[in-house]
């Protein structure tokens, strides 16, 4: 028993005995006699009027307080009666009836009985109210259900509702009791988290409890699941451990220790059944499979039950129905599961179905029609739950297509909300708003750029190479067909095949691939498709030339599918470390960011007070953000050359920032959705985004960007001179070597005077070595 609370409990039989002696004199021979006799049987035992707190005592005088208790506990109805004298809000329980001593047993030795829903601190507190209700005599409504939760002997968790018959307690003072005014009743009811207060207005052992309360227990085992089941689906997001939640409480619902939970959803569309992505939810449907066609996956008769009725499909014995069958679905998938029963219950909101909730058993008949009527209660939940499931996919999917397709940056999405607010405004004012254009005037530009070098010669070598092996295989297969049959029409494709294979041999012209593949497609390919008709050796060719076809394209694919590869896989690193490295750069003053893949990485940054809702801007975090742009230029290259092993084809980048000296205004284009710049003057910069990696060096064949080097594009000498202060201290911190150098670039029609910064990198080909590499010395180490 609890030390601290404001209530001594005395196990005392007194009032019981009051009772009797109050029987004892009624006119009632029968009653009369038998009160006396409970009273003679007590009297050589005073400690059980007085009131013990020695719990040995009841097993000691256990046999007379059966008799005491016999009126109370009456030995007809034991058997089925959940029911035991006990101490209020404790865990002291005796004289238990015949039924809740099996229960008890079922649970096992090392069960006790607690309380479930009473929290740490609050037994004081309601035994405070007890005083202040039984003794000073005020009504403060502290009733709530309290309950045992034990588990059968399965180990299905079972739930009993306590309800206390409290008519053989006594409350008496310890002592001279404080006096307590309605002042302090309303203090201490608006204090129930100062425990404190509560001591001390009721100290501790301050009244005796002096009695024993009869606890009358009801098996509420369907309905508290059906309700934590229903709290459950509405309140909880199933991303995580779903199985862990809630399949327990199906369990105890179903009193079926084996019962397991799964799901399905349903795709109106393609007619398919889906795996749902919650934690550890699977489909015993689909098995292993992520999607099937809902016609191979279940019978006409669980078919039309399922989508066509929306009602219970029933399979009380799986290896019944499989053998019945002859093995087809959805029997088949659930007897390869060993699975005994199964309840397929559809949800569905006005006869269109979401999904498939799936119960099934290790057992048969443990699932069946009957027991199958317990999920008409909580339907409407799932249901609900199923609804909530798909607005959240759709909420993410719409989120993802955004992000990836459609964004609004995150920067600047406050002037889109407050534009979105005013034309719902001025809609619900009976007007016809126009959604205003949105502009940022007076931001500042930056652009990078992390580009494959040769990337374009790449692609035609790879097609080259492509071509060149089908053509020779289309030759051979040609030139077995021609000693087979002696077709002159084999040998004029023949001859044709010979011609485009010394067209493409030294390089690929601007059509060639077109015509090549048309050539293929509309005229050999039909001809190999009559030659295999026969069986033989000519068939098997053509076979092993087929299976080499790409079906998506119809031609070979190795060399374009490597270089394909290998260009995404650099621009998905790279854009997952410049993501990654946004992410911070936000943090220093909002600005907004774009950057998109091409063959490499380019991004656009606007930075400036237009852009930020809360304003402060200063020329500072422009500065900042140029020097954090370089750094990110160097992390780029590095995560590059530490991707480059991995390649199937060794790329190499060339990263190039262009640096604008003014600011501008930019505007989104509703149609593009897009940010663009905003103005004539201002296209200039966009006329050089797109022109200057592809210049060179001024009076030289150079290219401007080269591999191993960054280059830093400008027009005014304040921006040289910012810009080598910068690369002087990135170089003291390792990200370029010492080679420096300034150069002009080839004019550009309407674009004079530019000229570029070119310095060498420093590569680490690890993350965290302090060991560094020039572009030279890196190729050799990855050659070694």
């Amino acid at each position: 028993m609890e030390k601290s609370l404001p209530l001594q409990h005395l196990i005392s039989f007194n009032k019981l005995l009051q009772r009797y002696e109050e029987m004892a004199k009624s006119e009632d021979h029968y009653l009369a006699e038998r009160a006396r006799y409970i009273l003679d049987l007590q009297a050589p035992y005073p400690e059980l009027r007085e009131g013990f707190t020695d719990i040995s005592l009841l097993e000691k005088h256990s046999e007379l307080i059966g008799l005491l208790l016999q009126d109370t506990f009456s030995p007809l109805l034991g058997d089925n009666e959940i029911k035991a004298a006990s101490l209020p809000y404790s865990e002291v329980i005796f004289n238990a009836s015949n039924r809740f001593k099996r229960i008890l047993e079922a649970a096992g030795p090392e069960y006790h009985p607690n309380l479930e829903n009473l929290e740490d601190g609050i037994s004081y507190i309601m035994s405070c109210v007890v005083i202040l209700n039984f003794y000073y005599g005020f009504h403060i409504d502290f009733k709530r259900p309290f309950f045992y939760n034990i588990p059968d002997a399965n180990g299905v968790m079972r739930h009993y509702r306590i309800l206390y018959n409290a008519e053989f307690i006594e409350i008496i003072p310890n002592g001279t009791p404080i006096k307590i005014t309605q002042e302090d009743v309303d203090q201490l009811l608006v204090s129930i988290e100062d425990l404190e207060q509560w001591k001390k207005k009721i100290p501790p052992h301050s009244f005796i409890s002096k009695g024993f309360v009869i606890s009358n227990m009801f098996d509420v085992t369907a309905e508290y699941a059906i309700s934590e089941i229903k709290s459950n689906l509405i309140v909880k997001d199933y991303k995580n451990n779903f199985l862990e939640e809630v399949e327990p409480i199906f369990k105890s619902l179903f009193s079926l220790p084996g019962l397991q939970l799964g799901y399905v959803k349903y795709n109106p569309k393609l007619a398919q059944f889906e795996n749902a992505y919650f934690d550890g939810i699977k489909s015993f449907i689909l098995q292993k499979k992520d999607h099937e066609n809902c016609g191979t996956s279940l019978c006409m008769q669980s078919y039309k039950k399922l989508l066509r009725e929306s009602k219970l499909f029933v399979i009380s014995n799986v290896e019944r129905a499989y053998k019945r069958s002859g093995g087809i679905a959805p029997y088949k998938a659930l007897h390869d599961q060993n699975i005994k029963s199964a309840l397929l219950a559809p949800i569905a909101k006005k006869g269109r179905l979401l999904g498939v909730l799936e119960l099934v058993s290790d057992k048969v008949n443990d699932l069946n029609s009957v027991n199958g009527q317990k999920l008409e209660d909580i339907m409407p939940y799932i249901v609900s739950a199923a609804l909530r499931a798909i607005e959240e996919e759709e909420n993410l999917i719409s989120a993802v297509i955004q992000n990836e397709c459609t964004s609004v940056h995150p920067s600047v999405s406050w002037k889109f909300r407050e534009e979105a607010q005013r034309f719902v405004r001025e809609k619900f004012l009976g007007n016809n708003p126009v959604f205003k254009e949105i502009v940022f005037k007076d931001v500042h530009p930056l652009y990078g750029q992390i580009d494959i070098k040769n990337s374009s010669q790449l692609r035609n070598d790879a097609i080259q190479r492509d071509l060149m092996i089908q053509l020779s295989e289309v030759k051979s297969v040609l030139s077995s067909a021609l000693e087979e049959k002696k077709l002159p029409i084999i040998e004029e494709l023949l001859f044709r095949v010979i011609n485009h294979l010394d067209d493409i041999k030294e390089s690929l012209h601007t059509n060639s691939e077109q015509d090549i593949l048309d050539f293929i497609t509309h005229e050999i390919h039909p001809v190999f498709e009559f030659l295999s008709k026969k069986e033989g050796l000519l068939k098997e060719k053509i076979l092993r030339y087929q299976s080499q076809i790409d079906m998506g394209i119809g031609s070979y694919y190795d060399h374009r599918r490597n270089y394909d590869e290998s260009v995404t896989l650099i621009n998905e690193k790279l854009a997952a470390v410049l993501d990654k490295g946004q992410k911070e750069a936000q943090l220093m003053y909002p600005h907004y960011f774009e950057r998109y893949k091409t063959d490499g990485i380019e991004h656009n940054i606007y930075i400036g007070e237009a852009i930020s809702a809360e304003g402060n801007y200063n020329q500072l975090y422009l500065n900042n953000l140029r020097l954090w742009q370089l750094q990110m230029m160097c992390e780029l290259e590095n995560a590059h050359y530490r991707l480059k092993p991995e390649l199937a084809v060794k790329l190499d980048v060339a990263s190039l920032i262009l640096v604008h000296s003014s600011s501008m205004s930019i505007r989104f284009r509703m149609d593009e959705k897009r940010f663009d710049v905003d103005g004539t003057y201002n296209a200039r910069y966009e006329i050089v985004k797109k022109r200057i990696d592809k210049s060179n060096v001024k009076g030289t064949e150079e290219r401007l960007t080269q591999a191993g080097k960054l280059v830093v594009v400008y027009s005014q000498k304040q921006e040289e001179i910012e810009y080598l202060r910068y690369i002087d201290f990135l170089t003291s911190k390792g990200y370029f070597n010492s080679e420096v150098e300034i150069v002009e670039l080839e004019g550009m029609q309407g674009v004079p005077g530019l000229k570029a910064i070119r310095v060498g990198i420093l590569y680490q080909p690890e993350k965290k070595s302090n060991k560094t590499y020039t572009y030279q010395e890196l190729l050799q180490e990855l050659k070694t």
